[in-house]
Parts: structure tokens; C-alpha cells; sequence
């Protein structure tokens, strides 16, 4: 897919030039520049990844924040935050991609087990929320170093995002430091 064939999915529900649409572009543009470095480091390790798929699923993880609750990021949805990955999925699969609608269900936090999300009472399908490829894995990890609320600045450290998962519990911090040893520097 090409930057002009994102773009036209992306105004398939966002309107060209709203506030929305710049935070979902900003924030998905230095999510997929992180992927393409991480997949950069993978293949001098001898790893396969289908670097295409990932920078255009970095691209689209978040079109889902159109439907949410989240004035903070111009969101003036309905919806919960925390379905926006699933939301997402359901725009996509629409649109046949099926393979770029997982990565947006599953991309949230550091993935959310059944476990969590029944022990939470979330409001989300009661299964595995899991990045599961290692593309899905790659855009999962990427996704916890930039903020929609703080557009634009620069990658958090790995300290914060281990702060921030830790606030969700050990399980979420575990599945973090999985990524990151597999996916830091």
C-alpha cells in the first residue's frame, strides 16, 4: 500500500485537515518510523519480517479513536477509550484487511489476555487480545513509546513505558519486557 492509499483509508472516516485526523496521522507516523527501525534491527539479526505490512499497520493501529470518548485527543465518540483496537478491527475487516484489523485489536497496552479482561470487567470480547506475528508484536512495542495526548515529542524512555505498564499490572509489565527483549536495542 502506498502513503496516498493509507491516506484514503484514513479518509474514509476522518475528515481531511480535522484535529482528529492530525493526531491519528502524527502519532501513527512516529509509531511506523519506530517499527521500520525495529524491523531494521530484526533483519541484522537474521529475522524475517514483512516490513510493508508493518509500517502499514503502524499506519492504521489507531483508526479506531474515531469512535471513542477522549476529548483530550479531539475524540467525540461514544465509545470507551479502550475499544478502540477492537473498533478499529471492525473498520478494517470492512474494508477487507483482515491481517492490519488484528493488529489493531490487538495492539492495546502490551496485549490483553481473556484473563484481564474478564478480572477487569473491561468491555471487550472475553478472548485473547494478544499480538500474536511478530509484525503484530513489533507495532505493540512501537505503539508504547509516543503519546496521543502529548503529539509530537520525542519516544519515551523504556523506564516510563515500564512505569506505565506496571500501573496495569505484573502481568502487563512481563509482557512489556518480553517485547523489549526481543524488540530493543
Amino acid at each position: 500500500m502506498t502513503q496516498a492509499e493509507i491516506r484514503k483509508i484514513i479518509g474514509t472516516y476522518y475528515e481531511a485537515g480535522s484535529e482528529l485526523e492530525h493526531v491519528l496521522i502524527v502519532h501513527s507516523e512516529q509509531v511506523a518510523q519506530l517499527s521500520v527501525e525495529v524491523c531494521a534491527r530484526l533483519k541484522k539479526r537474521g529475522v524475517t519480517v514483512d516490513e510493508e505490512f508493518v509500517w502499514e499497520s503502524a499506519m492504521l493501529h489507531d483508526i479506531g479513536i474515531i469512535c471513542v470518548d477522549a476529548p483530550g485527543i479531539h475524540c467525540h465518540g461514544t465509545e470507551p477509550y479502550i475499544r478502540h483496537g477492537v473498533l478499529g478491527r471492525e473498520m478494517l475487516d470492512t474494508l477487507g484487511l483482515p491481517r492490519h484489523a488484528l493488529v489493531c485489536e490487538r495492539h492495546t497496552g502490551s496485549g490483553l489476555t481473556c484473563e484481564d479482561i474478564v478480572s477487569r470487567g473491561l468491555p471487550l470480547p472475553h478472548r485473547d487480545l494478544v499480538p500474536v506475528s511478530t509484525e503484530e508484536r513489533v507495532v505493540c512495542y512501537a505503539d508504547k513509546f509516543f503519546s496521543k495526548s502529548h503529539l509530537g515529542e520525542s519516544a519515551r524512555s523504556v523506564e516510563r513505558v515500564r512505569a506505565q505498564m506496571a500501573a496495569f499490572g505484573e502481568a502487563s509489565l512481563a509482557r512489556f519486557d518480553k517485547l523489549h527483549a526481543e524488540f530493543g536495542e
